[in-house]
């Protein structure tokens, strides 16, 4: 692998808890064993460094809440009600070759560093996957291109109610650079939707949160992707109204377990680290 083609360390060792998920939490919140295909057989040897710097429960909690990230946004997805499916940071994201009859009726648009998409089309090229007509890469740099110009040059239609999908990116982020995005997205379609996911404060972690945010804020700083941006769910809903925006869904934990992990034996549930929060364009 290059060193000008290469995938983000954390998006990489995310794809590979939710691709862990269904081998090892049945049953699955979601089901994703493309994801394992993409990051190839290195994924063992990630997993297994992961497992060794943190707790069981962790470990349970990290792979759950991965795949229930995604499956909420592809549940809103599933309303219909948009013609464009946009994710922002797309890293391994495996929606298109998923539902691949999808794209009969929808533009699927993964936008992501250069390099990591680089380094994602040499994959895909390597294991023989098909790209459609209708699934766009735009690679963006947002230090050298905003988002509405790599949009733009993506074809991305402003006119069409599109769903925005912003997961595990928005920690990473300053919150100057979260508004201008929310504010792209504002100027879209009216009905359109973004679904993002945020960090909270440890003062809101319980004991698994705050071992995850004593164990990966360190090697997210090492790998060159330090996490910069938290928020409290009070503070992220008026970001997001600031930006011209409406909160339309902003489920906490304990509604996310009712929706996704309800009446399991094994009492599995989402972490306390993020929360996820939809809100659409008026």
């Amino acid at each position: 692998m290059s060193v000008d083609a290469s995938p983000s360390r954390t998006a990489v060792m995310a794809a590979v808890s939710r691709g862990r998920h269904a081998i090892e939490d049945p049953p699955a919140i979601l089901h994703d064993p493309l994801t394992l295909e993409l990051v190839g057989p290195a994924w063992t040897r990630i997993a297994d460094s992961g497992d060794r710097r943190r707790s069981p429960e962790l470990a349970r909690q990290s792979r759950a809440s991965m795949a229930v990230r995604s499956r909420y946004a592809e549940d809103r997805l599933a309303l219909g009600r948009y013609g464009q499916y946009v994710l922002l940071g797309a890293g391994l994201d495996t929606y298109a070759w998923r539902h691949p009859g999808g794209l009969d009726t929808l533009t699927v648009v993964e936008v992501d560093h250069p390099a990591s998409q680089a380094w994602k089309r040499r994959r895909l090229d390597e294991l023989g996957l098909p790209v459609h007509e209708r699934h766009v890469f735009a690679p963006v740099d947002f230090e050298v291109t905003s988002l509405d110009d790599g949009l733009d040059a993506a074809g991305v239609d402003r006119s069409v109610p599109t769903l925005f999908s912003w997961l595990g990116v928005v920690p990473y982020l300053t919150e100057e650079a979260v508004e201008r995005t929310l504010r792209t997205v504002a100027r879209w379609a009216p009905g359109s939707e973004v679904v993002l996911e945020y960090a909270l404060p440890r003062s809101a972690l319980d004991d698994v949160g705050l071992e995850f945010a004593t164990m990966f804020s360190p090697v997210a700083t090492r790998v060159g992707e330090p996490l910069r941006h938290r928020s409290t769910p009070a503070g992220a809903e008026r970001l997001v109204t600031r930006c011209g925006l409406m909160v339309t869904d902003h489920p906490d934990r304990g509604e996310l377990t009712e929706r996704y992990f309800a009446d399991r034996a094994d009492g599995l549930r989402p972490w306390s680290v993020s929360r996820l929060l939809a809100a659409t364009v008026p």
